[in-house]
């Protein structure tokens, strides 16, 4: 936890994103670490957590990081905390909470409502278009001898 809080810290006084960090660990060590490089690069989705799964999928050769436990200097927002799902990743540990996030101007409650929600009832409008045309990719993958199962 002291790196992820240590990256978190770094970051801001470089001024290079938000004051978030992570660093996901296998077996008591690093194996991948991200800072938030949101506005330093222009990616919505350059936060800590992402960055750090990346690195460590990236040195680890694999896009499964069971086995790896992620340490994050705040509770993950949604979109982080689906990542870190997606990654078999089998703990979290976080240091601040949604609500000290809240009050340093990070509000992650509004997402977590519009997940909630029918998506015909989001803020952004949302609709199913070409169904029946996207289905062949579902076919075919469900048929390619290649597939790799996640």
């Amino acid at each position: 936890m002291d790196r992820a809080i240590e990256l978190a810290i770094a970051n801001v006084r470089s001024a290079r994103g938000g004051p978030f960090g992570a660093v996901v660990v296998r077996g008591g060590q690093v194996v991948g670490e991200g800072a938030n490089r949101v506005t330093a690069s222009n990616d919505p989705t350059a936060h800590a957590e992402v960055l750090a799964i990346r690195d460590a999928c990236a040195r680890l050769g694999t896009f499964v990081l069971s086995g790896c436990e992620i340490y994050t200097s705040c509770e993950p927002c949604p979109m982080c905390l689906g990542a870190i799902y997606w990654a078999r990743l089998d703990r979290i540990h976080f240091a601040c909470t949604q609500a000290d996030a809240r009050d340093a101007g990070f509000d992650d409650a509004f997402l977590y409502s519009e997940i909630r929600r029918d998506p015909a009832g989001r803020s952004i409008a949302s609709a199913s278009e070409g169904r029946e045309r996207a289905l062949a990719a579902f076919e075919e993958w469900k048929q390619s001898a290649s597939r790799i199962s996640y």
